[in-house]
């Protein structure tokens, strides 16, 4: 057989979705597996944007759209860009593509050459990097304060060079939970701009902030930099639409034209029904917004109350999304389970096979010394797991359930 691609060879995987995979599989056979690995809002779509899908079905609206995505969806977006950030674009600027993820994947495709180099500050959500490598760039790693979770001035300078072309900013974060205060994003500005860089703003998290902290994006912040920043987002997140793959990015025009001739040759325009469900849910109710978040909230104190039991650990205090990423070094060079932890790759194995308790090892996210938690479960669920962590590292007795 003729080889593959070398793009084809070099990535891997997303060990997140592996995990996920693995604990699922378990469960299917039977086994009472608590599932805190996958970063998906456990809650229904909100059953008015369902319902706008069913009556777009109902009208027929089922043919090709425009690749950018529909009109007064892209003007919904503008809309709520104007209104929560005050950030004006005009439908020109979105493009509408099928996720989060594929908005970032224009995004990267659009900005970087083959020998540019890309900041991604660590840690970082697994698919930054491959993205960067996917487009022929080089990803280099910024170190975050490793207490407050954001990048600083001097972590940002410390890898500049005179091939850094992109930066990229995900606030709140996947793995972290950390939030860029707007002074954090002022400190940068001028560095960015000084570096003449893009920035990657990855907004998917900002409808989940806690403790009645602001949210904010360096375009909002510094306004003079707007035509150097990309916003990518969508609805997965925040309406609990990840299943129906509607993401976006707001750009300056020039960008915004070269993604939406890149998605006209690749997968066209976001299917018709689920551009009609995010209309609904940009312009319709936002209580279910309010209520997950006050959910998620819930649980992100429960389980930082439940942390207090692993003093061993260390867990910063997120102020965002719905993860916690506490330092297990501690429990490194140990024996669990007949098995010598070396990394959290080897203790999220291990956690997952002796208590049936699935999590991410911080490796995925370049911090081999982290373990990741993902609190989008219930309250039960986060309290049977986090007792049977809590009971296996201290030698205790514990129910698996059937």
């Amino acid at each position: 057989m003729p080889a593959l691609s070398q793009r084809a060879t070099v990535i891997q995987p997303s060990p997140t979705l592996l995990l996920d995979s693995e604990a699922k599989t378990m469960k299917a056979q039977g086994l009472d597996v608590v599932n805190l690995s996958i970063g998906e809002p456990d809650f229904p779509t909100p059953t008015h944007i369902g319902q706008a899908a069913i009556e777009a079905i109902k009208a027929g609206f089922t043919k090709y759209t425009a690749t950018e995505g529909i009109l007064p969806l892209r003007e919904a977006i503008a809309e709520k860009f104007k209104k929560d950030n005050n950030l004006d674009y005009g439908p020109a600027n979105i493009v509408v593509s099928a996720g989060g993820k594929h908005a970032l994947y224009n995004a990267f495709q659009c900005l970087c050459q083959p020998g540019d180099e890309v900041i991604i500050p660590s840690p970082y959500w697994v698919t930054y990097p491959a993205q960067a490598i996917l487009a022929g760039a080089q990803p280099v790693f910024a170190p975050m304060d490793p207490e407050r979770l954001v990048l600083t001035p001097e972590g940002l300078k410390s890898v500049l060079s005179p091939r850094s072309k992109v930066l990229v900013i995900n606030s709140p974060s996947n793995p972290t939970g950390g939030l860029f205060s707007p002074e954090d994003l002022a400190k940068l500005a001028p560095i960015i701009k000084k570096a003449n860089l893009w920035v990657i703003s990855d907004d998917i998290y900002e409808s989940l902030v806690y403790d009645d902290a602001p949210f904010a994006n360096l375009a909002m912040v510094a306004p003079e930099l707007k035509d150097q920043v990309v916003i990518a987002h969508g609805v997965s997140k925040s309406y609990s639409m990840t299943g129906w793959r509607v993401g976006y990015l707001a750009a300056p025009l020039a960008v915004a034209q070269a993604a939406t001739k890149l998605q006209s040759q690749m997968t066209s325009n976001v299917a018709s029904l689920a551009q009609k469900a995010a209309l609904a849910a940009l312009t319709e109710s936002q209580e279910p917004v309010a209520q997950m978040r006050a959910a998620f909230n819930e649980r992100r104190l429960k389980v930082l109350a439940l942390l207090k039991d692993f003093p061993q650990w260390t867990t910063p205090q997120p102020q965002g999304a719905f993860y916690v990423f506490p330092n297990i070094s501690s429990l490194l060079g140990q024996t669990l389970g007949d098995v010598l932890i070396q990394d959290s790759n080897d203790l999220a194995q291990v956690l997952l096979r002796k208590t049936w308790v699935a999590t991410v090892p911080g490796s995925a996210f370049g911090s081999p010394n982290h373990l990741r938690f993902s609190y989008a479960a219930s309250l039960e669920d986060l309290e049977r797991g986090l007792g049977r962590i809590r009971d296996f590292l201290t030698h205790k007795p514990f129910s698996l359930g059937s």
